[in-house]
């Protein structure tokens, strides 16, 4: 039989096999259908297609933030409800031998999986000697979409872990490992390299828009202004770490894997706003354009929207609020989403995965732009009233409207997380609520902290979150974070009307009064809490709370919890089925701390993750991040 690869590289493809019959042998002298050589793929766009198009993978299922175990149980966002999978990032206890949670831990050698094909990619596409494509502009589009990932890919590891060995051409198979080593970047090279790949990307699109689900014009730029941001925040500015990190004794010395060592941290400022405005530039988002804000309940409505991505066809749901995004994962299978069926409330059969804690409900906002405080009598007596509308789009708490439960013990259809009192057999009797770890169904999927989260579930009412996938995507981008970037940018540079007005906007659309503060100071805090409130469960707070250097005091700490017991009001009752009725029940509301499940605890080492012992020991010339045993 002939040897049927010689060439350096083998890929391989979907494809149908065919099967032949008969003596001969003819067969084996030919190339498989499902594989195909470096020289045979490059020499057919369609097979180059395939193969730029494969390197997308880097935004699978398993990267995205639909993952069981999402990121905001990371932060002072969410609780993780099953395993100890957080407990050691959580407590600061991870290290390079034990990464704890797996959603970061896979990052390292899933991105360099991905920078290495689009090496592979541009060192073809590049070289007209290396490919036999005519087409000069599918030959662009293909190489800006390997530009763009390669990009993402080191946005990816310098965001968890700062500078990473900057690896720019494909590597031939090799027995001697020494030739695999290299040093790792410093921050400020690994910026320069993702932002001269976003540059050239942008050059080779050329404004085309490419079709659903592929990178667009506005796509590489919202990368860009991300990074930017990222490079001007504290996090990597020499002078304000050591000032905020001073018990790391290693730090010093590898300063520059992890912050700019020099240079003005305005003027990373002033780039970063021109890179944000440049994506405001180009689009106009979603209902970006009031000038007062809307009522409340349009204001929930639109919020809902923008969290449905165009994937749903609930009621009132308004399709155009895709245009807030910029990039997303889509889920356009029998495979997809299973998100509802992972966070939703047990008494539903869902397995109440990622429960908002108490330290994000009580940062909504009561309707009028005051603080919500469990201190405000008013407030404590009824919690869940005139609060933020994005609240309601967002959490599922005790009493709140949800779907059809097609239970008889709840013909009312409401989450209940409390405990209450019933008459039953002619006897007041305390029963549990159906969402509860006491409740009748799956207790073990009910909640810790008396919330569920309702973002990113779709509220169509014909879909059954237990068994129901839904379609609702997944953005990476979205223009709103674009108008963050801005907004942060001009605070930071004093352009605080500038800022104002922006922010205004978003609040507009959701409902909310205008913003009046005119001092830096105080609309550095606003901005912070309102991109916490717009943006969550969005894996962003992971990383603003260290690159704001204000970990310690926001995902660092304990978890809160709200416990829910209504009584009888004096001559009320209520016999056999329980549903929520404020004229019937008292209802109290106990907050409070909760370390049963997770003590949290904030070790400054933790504003860096720390680099695998396993890719240490492969690589020697690896530096470990401060404060981390190798």
């Amino acid at each position: 039989m002939k040897k049927l690869i010689k060439n350096k590289f083998l890929y391989m493809l979907p494809a149908v096999f065919l099967f032949t019959t008969g003596c001969s042998t003819d067969f084996l002298n030919v190339t498989p259908r499902d594989a195909f050589s470096d020289a045979t793929t490059w020499q057919d766009p369609v097979l180059a297609e395939k193969f730029v198009s494969d390197i997308y993978n880097v935004f699978e299922g398993g990267n995205s933030g639909f993952t069981e175990q999402m990121q905001a149980s990371a932060t002072d966002e969410s609780l993780w409800n099953h395993t100890d999978a957080f407990l050691l990032l959580n407590s600061g206890a991870i290290n390079g031998a034990n990464e704890g949670w797996g959603g970061t831990s896979r990052w390292w050698e899933r991105m360099y999986t991905y920078i290495r094909f689009s090496n592979i990619a541009i060192e073809r596409l590049a070289d007209d000697a290396m490919n036999g494509i005519s087409d000069q502009e599918k030959k662009n589009e293909l190489l800006a979409q390997a530009y763009f990932i390669r990009a993402y890919s080191y946005q990816q590891l310098l965001r968890y872990y700062g500078g990473v060995p900057l690896i720019l051409n494909s590597y031939l198979y090799n027995e001697d490992g020494t030739i695999y080593a290299k040093e790792r970047g410093t921050y400020e090279e690994c910026i320069n390299q993702i932002i001269q790949d976003c540059d050239e990307a942008t050059k080779l699109l050329n404004g085309k828009v490419l079709e659903k689900g592929r990178i667009n014009p506005n796509t590489i730029l919202a990368l860009k202004a991300r990074v930017l941001l990222y490079a001007a925040s504290d996090l990597h500015d020499q002078t304000k770490l050591t000032a905020k990190v001073k018990d790391l004794g290693d730090l010093a010395d590898k300063l520059p894997l992890l912050a700019y060592t020099s240079g003005s941290q305005q003027d990373r400022y002033r780039a970063a706003q021109a890179a944000a405005k440049a994506v405001l530039d180009a689009g106009t988002g979603y209902r970006l354009d009031l000038t007062k804000p809307e009522t409340a309940e349009l204001g929930q409505v639109n919020y809902k929207s923008i969290a449905m991505g165009g994937g749903s066809k609930a009621e009132g749901i308004d399709p155009k609020a895709a245009a807030d995004i910029l990039y997303a994962r889509y889920f356009i299978t029998e495979q997809s989403s299973a998100h509802a069926r992972h966070n939703g409330p047990n008494g539903y059969s869902s397995w109440g995965g990622n429960q908002p804690i108490g330290l994000l409900v009580d940062d909504y906002e009561m309707i009028d732009g005051t603080k919500f405080d469990w201190n405000n009598t008013v407030h404590k007596s009824n919690p869940y009233k005139n609060r933020d509308p994005r609240f309601y789009a967002s959490i599922l708490y005790d009493g709140a409207d949800w779907k059809p439960r097609n239970n008889s013990s709840d013909p009312a259809n409401q989450i209940q997380t409390g405990e209450y009192e019933l008459v039953i057999s002619g006897k007041v009797t305390k029963v549990a609520g159906l969402d509860t770890k006491q409740g009748p169904k799956e207790a073990h999927n009910g909640t810790w902290t008396g919330y569920y989260t309702q973002k990113f579930i779709d509220p169509d009412p014909n879909i059954i979150d237990a068994q129901g996938r839904q379609f609702v995507p997944w953005p990476y981008f979205r223009y709103t974070e674009a108008v963050f970037n801005y907004v942060e940018a001009s605070i930071e540079l004093g352009e605080t009307e500038n800022a104002r007005t922006w922010l205004n906007k978003i609040r507009f659309r959701a409902g909310m009064p205008a913003i009046t503060a005119t001092d830096q100071n105080s609309l550095r805090t606003i901005y912070r809490h309102e991109r916490r409130i717009e943006m969550a469960y969005e894996e962003q707070r992971f990383f603003d709370a260290r690159r704001w250097l204000v970990a310690d005091e926001t995902i660092g700490r304990k978890v809160t919890i709200v416990k829910v017991n209504a009584t009888f009001k004096p001559g009320k009752s209520m016999a056999n089925i329980y549903k929520h009725d404020e004229s019937i029940y008292d209802y109290h509301y106990a907050p409070q701390e909760f370390s049963t499940k997770e003590n949290r605890v904030w070790k400054n080492q933790v504003y860096f993750l720390p680099l695998s012992r396993d890719e240490i020991r492969k690589n020697p010339l690896l530096v470990q991040n401060p404060g981390y045993v190798e």
